[in-house]
């Protein structure tokens, strides 16, 4: 089991953030292990067929193995950055930070320095630039086409998490966060690592990363300089793939309608009026009358994060549906 242990200041230090480049570093993991993986069944469909030569580099950097060289997923500078500012970091990434990445990698997966990840160990400015092509054409191949999907359930995630530790602070933030998280007298148990270790943070502070691809498990990043972070899976991510129409209560529709009450039902984790409308197969006009109509009845807030609206249930419709 791996312990941290929190400082006074560390408390106040926790921030959350999702990261483009983390997504397609766990994405390719998931490819290359997909067992027990089926939520994404109809994403690995649609993308394996596409998988080219000119992704070599990526894919010889996730083998598969426990391990994702720390370089592939810096630390975001911002709550929601986008791809190009983290492939710029990437750019500017110390040389002997990558060997070292390359050769941990090595060590935990052994036989896996070789073609690309070989020419970037040795070659670093080469290497990187066709590393970053190749995270270029994986991303308009197999991210592009469900970024927008993808990026509003991040950010639903981010806007439940900094609720959750404004009103139960982070207690409330890891009680959901996955069965191998806990947290009691300022410290957090990681069960999922086999080795007893531990770590007491000394005002890093620690990030907290919500990821579409890292489910069922989480990745952590704790033994390594620099600030810890716990990659973990994002909120309502059964719902990422759904499409058409989902049941509605039918004694509450009863009352509010049933588009109302459909919607109603589906806010249990923030939501866009475009995943409302896949979700529900209501028009994205519907969606938005509705929500306006919930909105004044104070059934629903809406918050904005980043570029997206996402709206919620309030306590009030919880109560409603819980009736």
């Amino acid at each position: 089991m791996l312990t941290v242990a929190f400082s006074a200041y560390d408390l106040t230090s926790i921030r959350f953030a999702y990261s483009p480049l983390r997504e397609v570093s766990a994405g390719v993991h998931a490819l290359r292990t997909p067992a027990g993986r089926v939520l994404h069944l109809p994403w690995f469909k649609e993308v394996r067929p596409q998988l080219g030569g000119e992704l070599a580099p990526l894919l010889d950097l996730v083998p598969g193995g426990p391990y994702i060289p720390d370089f592939l997923c810096p630390v975001p500078t911002s709550p929601t950055p986008d791809l190009a500012g983290e492939l710029a970091v990437l750019r500017a990434t110390p040389h002997e930070i990558i060997r070292t990445g390359l050769e941990r990698m090595a060590d935990e997966t052994p036989g896996s320095l070789t073609g690309c990840a070989m020419e970037l160990h040795q070659d670093p400015d080469s290497g990187l630039e066709r590393l970053v092509h190749s995270i270029e054409a994986y991303w308009r191949l197999a991210m592009a086409p469900h970024w927008p999907r993808m990026r509003n359930l991040l950010e639903g995630d981010l806007l439940y998490r900094a609720r959750q530790f404004a009103e139960h602070g982070p207690a409330g933030v890891f009680a959901d966060m996955h069965p191998a998280i806990s947290w009691e007298d300022r410290t957090l148990f990681l069960e999922q690592r086999p080795q007893e270790w531990s770590r007491t943070l000394n005002g890093e502070g620690l990030l907290l990363a919500p990821s579409v691809f890292v489910w069922p498990t989480f990745l952590y990043r704790t033994d390594s300089p620099g600030q810890a972070a716990i990659t973990y899976p994002v909120r309502a991510i059964a719902t990422l793939w759904e499409r058409g129409s989902a049941p509605a209560p039918d004694a509450l529709a009863a009352v509010i309608g049933r588009s109302r009450a459909l919607l109603l039902g589906q806010l249990d984790s923030p939501a866009s009026t475009t995943d409302l409308s896949r979700r529900t197969g209501l028009a994205p006009g519907s969606v938005s009358e509705q929500l306006t109509l919930l909105l004044s009845a104070g059934l629903v807030t809406k918050h904005r994060v980043g570029r997206v609206m996402l709206y919620v249930r309030t306590p009030r419709a919880q109560a409603l549906l819980d009736g």
